[in-house]
């Protein structure tokens, strides 16, 4: 009689993996347009650019935080239509900082105006500008400390509003320019203040 052998596969804990940096300076030198032209021939890749002109790329997500980052865009873009003040982004969009750098927060939301000043070839790359508002949701993966140092870029560029919310600490940051870091523990909403004025986040589709 054949004896049949039951296999059990267990899968190691989930743990955060650091972005993968590559240093191309002085030996290649890329301008704007040949990053630009670089990302849109690695479409799979989440690929940004930090002040030091290294490349940063960086995994896809998982389902569920896909998922997550999904209704929190479904809820910015709701607002933003009704709202009529500003334009809004989702994750795949890139903008060069005044720092040089290009960064692609998980959501972003730019006045109007603002917006609409850009040239509008300028609009179809990487914008020259940096939301007012921006917002990097943590997986699972994610280092906290390589997310905390993108917020604070965004404050030193220009952004009035910043949230990093972690659904694994159950944790959310406010970043404001000349304010201190807000720390808040297991909030149930997040207000977009006087920069995204009647805008409320409900945090319960993100893990909250």
């Amino acid at each position: 009689m054949r004896r049949e052998t039951a296999m059990t596969v267990q899968l190691s804990t989930t743990k955060e993996i650091l972005p993968l940096k590559i240093k191309l300076d002085p030996i290649v030198t890329m301008t704007d347009e040949q990053f630009f032209a670089f990302c849109q021939l690695n479409p799979d890749v989440k690929i940004e650019r930090n002040v030091r002109g290294e490349l940063i790329f960086m995994p896809p997500t998982g389902s569920e935080s896909e998922q997550r980052n999904f209704n929190l865009i479904g809820q910015l873009w709701v607002w933003t239509k009704q709202d009529g003040t500003g334009v809004g982004f989702g994750s795949s969009g890139g903008f060069t900082l005044p720092n040089g750098a290009v960064r692609s927060p998980d959501a972003a939301w730019i006045e109007k105006t603002r917006w609409e000043e850009i040239d509008l070839e300028l609009r179809k790359r990487f914008a020259p500008i940096c939301p007012d508002f921006v917002v990097e949701l943590r997986s699972e993966t994610d280092n906290l400390q390589v997310l905390q140092e993108k917020m604070e870029e965004y404050i030193e560029n220009g952004a009035k509003l910043g949230w990093l919310i972690d659904p694994q600490q159950q944790k959310v940051y406010i970043y404001r320019p000349n304010s201190q870091l807000e720390e808040l523990v297991k909030p149930s909403s997040l207000s977009g203040e006087d920069v995204l004025s009647g805008f409320v986040l409900d945090l319960k589709d993100l893990g909250f």
